[in-house]
């Protein structure tokens, strides 16, 4: 048995097999539990469809309604949602443990620019050969970088050392 949970897979008419059911009428007045083909009547007489809105209830609930009207208007709910919705992208700020301070600046004023946006930023040092026996020589760097930017962003997750790289991330205040 399908369970009901996309617009497309709920039941409608002849596919609830259900025996009870916990019918809602079409102007949402509780019609009570009864046997499924007496709600089917109803349906029929009033000419619209009986829909299983929720599947998983005891007993399922269904409701007297014109199922492609109903679709429609859940179709046009979720688009609202998706119009709604803000993606946040991250962005990656890259540097080495011997960046000079202009080189810095301007990776500064780039994730300015990106947190102004709206975006994550995240910030990773790369550490090479024997750069790796001074890592922590790079976390005022880290934190420098994250003072320079307090006004606009604050820091989401710590400097961290993974592997060869030393992450932060920084989000929009």
């Amino acid at each position: 048995m399908r369970e009901g949970s996309k617009i497309s897979d709920l039941m409608i008419n002849d596919e609830i097999r259900d025996r009870e059911i916990r019918l809602v009428g079409e102007n949402g007045e509780q019609l009570g539990i009864m046997p499924t083909y007496k709600a089917q009547a109803l349906a029929d007489e009033a000419g619209l469809d009986l829909v299983k809105i929720a599947p998983k209830a005891q007993p399922p609930v269904c409701k007297i309604i014109d199922y492609g009207k109903f679709k429609y208007e859940q179709l046009r709910k979720e688009k609202e949602q998706r119009k709604k919705q803000k993606i946040i992208e991250i962005k990656e700020i890259r540097m080495s443990p011997n960046i000079d301070t202009n080189d810095l600046n301007t990776k500064v004023s780039a994730a300015r620019k990106f947190i102004e946006k709206g975006n994550k930023v995240k910030v990773s040092i790369r550490f090479r050969g024997r750069e790796m026996a001074h890592t922590q020589a790079s976390r005022p760097m880290m934190d420098d970088f994250a003072a320079q930017l307090a006004d606009v962003a604050v820091v989401e997750k710590p400097p961290k050392m993974e592997g060869r790289f030393m992450t932060m991330f920084l989000a929009k205040k």
